[in-house]
């Protein structure tokens, strides 16, 4: 925001801008695989059941494919001559081959299917990946026992194939577990909607299903039940608990006139609400749909980690082949080359990889989302951790934005104070800015009927003027006064943290308004964060120097840009930026669009129907500036852990193929295709607890 005076439009502009944004966002639903979220045109009544039963339904097929294949499995290894050798006993079953033979046919079909299945999806879309080299080694080893049943000289590896698919199988099924509780909190948002609502209608009460409510639709809502649509109080007063949807723990009091979101709680007191937004239109819904598109768009991490694991699927697919070919040729056995080759392409299985940045992405979005934190850019969200320097509006985001009238001095005997303020509120009743709210308040405190305002007009980043019973009155700041060079009487009203606003009559300077706004108890908290970590603060705002230099002195901040219009917030960030500057700019997200584009990371700070800001990369629905340490440090950790996982999972695979390709071989040193599995498995997991450890992460700042 702007301080100079007036850089606001209206309330009524500046929402329908808000939502202009809001409705461009695309209404695409994510893979129901991998997100419980309603599908496009569905009211979020829905709760998402489909996408979460049908994840629930794949985990529960994985889970009875693992534990049918592994029961089949004990009496395969049982009877497998290898096996046998290995652990010396001697088990001597009629057929004990064909058994087995048959044993490993159901797991092979069975358990072996949803692999066999990936790989054919893989095939047609041209795109082999770890599905295709699972098939295939669980396929040349089926074959190859097969021949052995019916014929071929050597020694089948059924309990190898076995234990395979069982192993691949409970990897599956915990790395599914694992992407479903990534996408929890997601859920926990599309739940929070109610599935009725309690209309009133000529009078009477009536339940309807929450997708049948219509705008200026008038409900009650109840003590301690969710409110189902977003929408403005008409009658009654309460506390609301809106904590899952902006994560803000204390419960906010709501009255008359005061917006109240869908999905949010209603505490002790009975409201009567006007809907105002339902379905598509609603905020709940609004970030649902950033959270989806933040799921899905890919940073240049997961483009690094994708090519990575496309690589590595090729390598392993040429590792495997390669691997086969030199065993024979240095005269080992048939058994033993197609052993080596099965077990290189299980063991460089890229699950760990496929998963590391993915999962990440899902579980620090969802959470995000879950504190107030919305993502629209996750690259910029991921760069967050270069930021050098970062650029705080003033009003509303360090200071409370609440501004009350410190004083009111007349320059003219012919108006004295009461006069100049009811002239005043006459224009200032046009907008919804924190200087006009501060007057209008006091207006009414004291009783003052407040005129009406003709030709009004807005004068950007200056003032407002307007036509009152015959009059031209201007309010305006410093910088309209300095600007045509009007002479003001002195006074000490800008010694302080105080905002001066000049009211003009008839061309003249009939006297000034001060007021004074509040450093936010939490600024201080956040200013040490961001220097802690070795990140410069500046104040930036459209106040006199000395307000300016009030507030950063207050708050130790690293210096401020006072007197600065709208335009030239875009031109003071391009200036540190040609100096080296990683820049990260906070404002309101529509007046401050310019600057919000040309920072390197945006963030647009306010909650509403601005959670759309068009312009910035990231939102926080609250206007806490520990919200903006908070980020930075968590997109840093985010960070961490997709480096974590990259680094996890491909240094397993460069380590574990050598082995698995026998070049240990003389030493000792070899891989069977079962511990190949277990290891490959293992990686998987280790990757998803992981990606999991995330959620301490936002939890401990």
């Amino acid at each position: 925001m702007d301080h100079s005076h007036h850089n606001h439009h209206p309330n009524n502009e500046r929402n329908s801008k808000g939502t202009e944004a809001a409705d461009k966002i695309p209404e695409k639903t994510l893979h129901a695989h991998n997100r419980a979220i309603p599908s496009e045109g569905q009211p979020p009544s829905g709760h998402g059941e489909h996408g979460h039963d049908h994840h629930a339904m794949m985990i529960d097929d994985f889970r009875k494919r693992f534990w049918v294949s592994l029961l089949l499995s004990v009496p395969v290894i049982i009877i497998s001559p290898m096996v046998q050798d290995i652990l010396g006993y001697r088990l001597e079953i009629p057929f004990n081959m064909y058994i087995a033979f048959a044993l490993s046919s159901v797991i092979f079909f069975y358990g072996g299917w949803p692999f066999l299945t990936g790989f054919r999806d893989e095939v047609k879309k041209g795109s082999p990946g770890m599905m295709t080299l699972i098939a295939i080694a669980i396929t040349v080893a089926y074959l190859y026992s097969t021949a052995i049943v019916f014929g071929l000289e050597g020694m089948d590896f059924f309990w190898e194939l076995a234990t395979l698919i069982v192993i691949m199988l409970l990897g599956h099924w915990i790395e599914m577990k694992s992407v479903l509780g990534a996408s929890r909190a997601l859920e926990l948002l599309v739940s929070l909607m109610p599935s009725e609502a309690h209309v009133i209608r000529g009078g009477e009460t009536v339940d309807v299903r929450i997708d049948a409510l219509q705008k200026d639709d008038l409900i009650l809502i109840k003590p301690g039940e969710k409110i189902p649509a977003d929408g403005l109080i008409e009658e009654g007063e309460s506390y609301v608990n809106e904590s899952m949807l902006t994560g803000e723990s204390k419960p906010a009091q709501k009255v008359k006139n005061d917006k109240v979101i869908g999905g949010s709680i209603n505490g002790a007191g009975s409201l009567k609400v006007k809907v105002q937004g339902t379905g598509e239109e609603s905020y709940l819904n609004k970030v649902i749909n950033l959270v989806q598109e933040a799921q899905k768009t890919k940073s240049d991490t997961q483009h690094l980690a994708d090519k990575a694991a496309r690589w590595l699927t090729y390598i392993a697919l040429f590792s495997g082949f390669a691997t086969f070919t030199v065993w024979l040729l240095v005269g080992a056995e048939l058994a033993f080359a197609l052993e080596r080759m099965v077990t290189v392409m299980v063991i460089s299985c890229p699950h760990a990889l496929g998963l590391a940045v993915p999962l990440v992405v899902a579980i620090s979005t969802a959470i995000s989302a879950k504190n107030g934190l919305l993502i629209r850019n996750r690259t910029a969200f991921e760069n967050s951790r270069k930021i050098t320097t970062i650029i705080f509006d003033k009003t509303g985001t360090l200071t409370q934005g609440s501004h009350q009238v410190a004083r009111i001095v007349s320059f003219n005997p012919a108006f004295p104070e009461k006069e100049l303020l009811r002239l005043a509120a006459g224009v200032e009743q046009n907008s919804e800015h924190y200087i006009s709210q501060g007057i209008i308040k006091r207006v009414k405190a004291e009783n003052i009927t407040i005129p009406t305002a003709e030709s009004f007009n807005y004068l950007p980043g200056k003032g407002l003027e307007g036509t009152v019973e015959g009059r031209s009155v201007k309010v305006v700041g410093p910088n309209y006064i300095s600007e045509f060079g009007i002479q003001v009487p002195e006074s000490d009203a800008e010694e302080g943290v105080e905002t001066v606003v000049y009211v003009l009559i008839d061309g003249t300077v009939a006297g000034f308004i001060s007021l004074r706004d509040k450093v936010r108890p939490e600024s201080a908290e956040a200013i040490r964060v961001l220097k802690a970590n070795g990140i410069k603060n500046l104040l930036l705002t459209g106040d006199n120097d000395r307000v300016a230099r009030s507030v950063s002195d207050t708050l130790q901040m690293d210096g401020f840009l006072a007197n600065v219009l709208p335009h030239q917030k875009q031109e003071k960030i391009k200036e540190l930026q040609d100096k080296g500057e990683f820049v990260a700019m906070t404002g309101d997200g529509i007046n401050d669009a310019p600057a919000l584009a040309q920072a390197d990371v945006g963030i647009a700070v306010g909650s509403g129907t601005d959670v759309a800001a068009e312009t910035a990369d990231i939102i926080l629905v609250n206007s806490n500036p520990k919200d903006i340490a908070s980020l930075i440090l968590f997109g840093k950790a985010t960070y961490r852990k997709m480096i974590q996982n990259i680094i996890w999972a491909t240094a397993y695979n460069v380590i574990a193929l050598p082995l698995a390709a026998g070049v240990l071989y003389n030493q000792g040193i070899m891989v069977s295709p079962a511990i190949g599995a277990a290891l490959m498995s293992m990686s998987t997991v280790i990757v998803a607890i992981n990606a999991q450890l995330l959620r301490r992460q936002i939890k401990n700042q």
